[in-house]
């Protein structure tokens, strides 16, 4: 019975033997079917480039609060962190001592405009008299020359009522800029000097600065695309710049450039540009980072490809295309940056290609394939974003987005 159950096993398994001898080979196997893979051209689409920068934030004003008359700080007049307006009582200091010089000046200053009616009115009479031949001409002569003495008098007076004014004033210590205040540094009833005691400090919020260095090669490269009017800069007053901070995923915040430094920094090779940004919530705060985009081309019609689409063969980026005659060829490519999911192609792809973008593991250039007509579309907009492709050398666009 077990000889009968082995031989009925033997024969099943040579009968499988057989049959698997007899199965076609599979597809790109050699004597097999060429396999099948999903083609498509090139995505074309308006895009523009950007260059990307790191930078951070700093205020078009910040003023340390000094006191421009030495006294005794008498009030405060704002709370710590607060947002003052310009002109804004911020500090008072003691005015009495102030106040008494200033009423001394204005008694001097009447004293000498007293003097200066008698001197008037003695070199009136004194001209009359000259006229009679009544007096000598150096008796008139000194009598002109105490009314003009009297007059500088009056003048010296008001100019010091005026000085002594301005230290009643300078008493009230007000905001020098709209901003944000700091703490206080100075308590009530100490004693502060003039131009060197720190009261406080502002920096203004709205708008606000963003600064940022950019390497010679892309300063190079802007100055040579307008020079050639490729660049929106050489057609506008200024160039729009995009700004996200570091918890953001989208360029939220908006600028435009309104300073490129004179020289470049002989030890960092870097030129220093900034951006004006507006901020009416006052969200964006001095010496915080963020990254910037900066419009580095017009728009241009770009060919897009799938990032699965690429190959990496060693340093070379590349893929692989259907000719004609239904054989694979590949393509060595100029990469740029990544545009809704898609990957930009600078160079070495033409519009009329077909791109394997489907099944390219199965396929060798040279060998026949198989085709099957795809379409090439950006990812679903509602996965996680893609962060911009920052590889290229400094004298190409970092990023880059569709013209909407």
């Amino acid at each position: 019975m077990r000889l009968i159950v082995v031989a009925a096993a033997v024969l099943a398994l040579a009968s499988c033997g057989k049959k698997d001898d007899q199965a076609p080979p599979p597809p790109g196997a050699p004597g097999g079917p060429p396999p099948s893979v999903t083609v498509a051209h090139p995505l074309t689409k308006p895009i523009v480039d950007w260059d990307d920068y790191t930078g951070r934030f700093e205020a078009i004003d910040a003023v340390d609060v000094r006191p421009r008359v030495s006294g005794y700080l008498q009030s405060l007049n704002f709370r710590d962190g607060q947002f003052v307006r310009k002109g804004q009582l911020l500090m008072t200091i003691d005015p009495r001592p102030f106040q008494a010089v200033l009423e001394q000046a204005k008694a001097d200053e009447a004293r000498y405009v007293a003097a200066a009616a008698v001197a008037q009115t003695a070199f009136a009479r004194e001209k009359q008299l000259l006229d009679l031949k009544a007096v000598s001409q150096e008796e008139f002569d000194n009598a002109q020359a105490t009314l003009r003495q009297a007059v500088a008098q009056v003048g010296s007076a008001r100019a010091n009522t005026r000085a002594k004014a301005l230290d009643v004033e300078f008493t009230r210590v007000t905001a020098p800029a709209t901003g944000r205040a700091s703490d206080r540094k100075v308590s009530v009833g100490n004693y502060v000097t003039s131009g060197t005691t720190v009261l406080t400090s502002i920096v203004s919020l709205n708008p606000i600065h963003f600064v940022f260095t950019g390497s010679e090669a892309v300063y190079l490269k802007y100055q040579r695309a307008n020079r050639a009017g490729t660049r929106p800069s050489s057609r506008v007053a200024a160039n729009p710049v995009d700004i996200r901070l570091a918890d953001e995923t989208a360029y939220r915040w908006h600028g435009r450039m309104d300073f490129v430094d004179n020289a470049i920094d002989l030890g960092s090779g870097t030129i220093r540009g900034r951006a004006v940004v507006r901020n009416p919530d006052g969200i964006l705060t001095p010496g915080m980072f963020g990254h910037m985009r900066l419009l580095g081309s017009g728009a241009y019609q770009g060919l897009l490809v799938p990032e699965d689409a690429v190959v990496t063969d060693q340093t070379r980026k590349t893929v692989l295309v259907v000719g004609s005659d239904g054989k694979v060829a590949q393509r060595v490519l100029d990469l740029g940056p990544i545009v809704d999911g898609l990957r930009v192609v600078r160079g070495g792809l033409a519009a009329t290609d077909n791109v394997i973008i489907a099944g390219v593991q199965r396929a060798h250039a040279g060998a026949p394939v198989k085709t099957v007509a795809g379409r090439i579309t950006p990812p679903d907009p509602g996965a996680a974003p893609t962060m911009p492709y920052t590889e290229p050398p400094a004298t190409s666009a970092t990023s880059a987005s569709a013209v909407r």
